[in-house]
């Protein structure tokens, strides 16, 4: 995977794991946009979410990490932008198949049930896995819905 800039973003659930995967990112010496929150007082994750999968769209960013307690909403919200392909990663293997064979360009962490190495390990596995094509960028290019 070829890293333009890292977007990420979180909401308040999402806060103490994005704290650690900002951390991460610096250390691999991956660039970073930070798109918030930055505290764990309560907000709306649509709020973080849009504005990161419209960076995305544009270009901006490449690849996006987004976290929220489950997962499920920032999953939901992100994958409403016709450019993003987000995947919600609870382990290394879904991790790797969402790059493999979806060509995700964000990944999505469960904050609330997932600790630091976890979440370190999946995000090796996240950017180490490349896009396969073939078959898969058939049923890729058949995601965006046509008006």
């Amino acid at each position: 995977m070829e890293i333009k800039r890292v977007g990420v973003a979180s909401d308040h659930a999402g806060y103490p794991l994005k704290q650690y995967v900002m951390q991460y990112l610096e250390e691999k010496g991956y660039p970073v946009e930070d798109f918030g929150t930055n505290s764990d007082i309560s907000v709306d994750y649509p709020d973080y979410a849009h504005p990161l999968a419209e960076a995305i769209e544009r270009g901006d960013i490449y690849p996006g990490i987004a976290i929220c307690g489950s997962g499920e909403g920032m999953t939901i919200t992100l994958n409403k932008h016709q450019g993003v392909r987000a995947g919600l990663a609870f382990n290394k293997e879904v991790a790797g198949l969402i790059r493999q064979h979806n060509d995700a360009n964000c990944i999505v962490l469960p904050g609330r049930f997932i600790d630091n190495k976890t979440a370190g390990t999946i995000l090796d596995a996240f950017f180490k896995a490349t896009f396969e094509g073939a078959r898969h960028q058939r049923r890729v290019e058949k995601i965006p819905v046509r008006g």
